[in-house]
């Protein structure tokens, strides 16, 4: 296993090739269950079972165990990404290879849980796999079309990779500080619920409340039917542009706490709708709250005390 440097070059390059719209993949960015189902049967993807429990009880036949702490970061930061190399020996034991399609399977029992989903799809995209797709409403989704479950545990074959990182999906802090101060531009789309953008309700892990300033609030839940936990698959392109105010050409970066939400508006408007220049930024508010940098609807002290008392992803 080799030591790789994050490649802005790579970002750079995607960027100029329009590589920011969704990726042409086996099965599309969403697979139903009952196209997995006839997929597996000929097209041999890589199942990725993110769920943090439940693997040994029941799952996808051929599934691999790849609990989805395993693409976070620290409890002082979750959204942060973990070292390259950390991330490399992740994906050799979990027996991946570039030239297989990866399908990623969350519980689907809620609409946040897809945002497990459409992180770990960001960071394998971000790592160089093109061939990538979410199961639509996870294996909850999967239990309701009818389709079996096994209890045979998956070890898999370790594999030897060299991977890059790819910039062309991401904002770091440096760059939203750029956008904060006016130094580059963007538009900042707040995915987390109202309450969030508004300041009155905070991470456990966030030093301050409140929201990047001139961002827009955006919550992730518009992306779902109500009560359900399946993503609709074909948004409303014009409107979304519309509404965002994206012109040609316009960066966009989206954020929540730790990057989790986020990654449901990223995957909707990047992979779903086909929107160039979408960049998730990871540590989100968590991480940029720890900063001096300049925040919006941010409330008193009194205020500020109180919010403490809540919390969110």
């Amino acid at each position: 296993m080799k030591r790789f440097a994050y490649s802005s070059m790579l970002g750079l390059a995607a960027s100029a090739l329009g590589a920011t719209a969704a990726i042409a993949s086996t099965f599309g960015p969403l697979v139903t269950p009952a196209q997995l189902e006839a997929g597996l049967k000929t097209d041999a993807p890589i199942l990725l079972d993110i769920r943090p429990e439940g693997y040994d009880a029941g799952h996808i036949a051929g599934a691999v165990s790849a609990p989805y702490g395993l693409f976070r970061g620290p409890s002082n930061d979750p959204g942060q990404v973990p070292a390259l190399d950390t991330l490399e020996a992740t994906y050799e034991r979990l027996g991946l290879t570039l030239d297989r399609p990866v399908v990623v399977v969350s519980q689907g029992d809620t609409d946040s849980d897809f945002g497990a989903a459409a992180r770990v799809y960001w960071t394998l995209k971000s790592s160089g796999f093109k061939d990538l797709s979410i199961l639509n409403g996870g294996a909850s989704n999967w239990a309701n079309a009818g389709l079996a479950f096994s209890t045979t545990p998956v070890t898999p074959a370790p594999t030897q990779l060299s991977i890059q990182w790819d910039n062309a999906w991401t904002a770091d802090t440096p760059a939203v500080n750029q956008i904060v101060e006016g130094q580059a531009k963007a538009i900042l789309v707040d995915a987390r619920p109202t309450p969030f953008f508004e300041g009155k309700k905070i991470h456990d892990a966030a030093a301050r409340p409140g929201t990047l300033p001139g961002a827009q609030s955006l919550p992730y839940s518009q992306f779902f039917s109500p009560g359900a936990t399946a993503i609709a698959p074909n948004p409303d392109v014009t409107a979304l542009k519309a509404k965002l105010g994206i012109q040609d050409g316009d960066e966009v970066v989206s954020f929540c706490n730790t990057g989790h939400w986020a990654a449901t508006d990223w995957f909707a408007l990047s992979e779903l709708a086909g929107i160039d220049n979408v960049k998730l930024y990871p540590g989100s508010m968590v991480e940029y709250s720890a900063t001096k940098g300049e925040m919006a609807n941010t409330p008193g002290l009194i205020a500020n005390f109180l919010n403490q008392l809540r919390g969110g992803i």
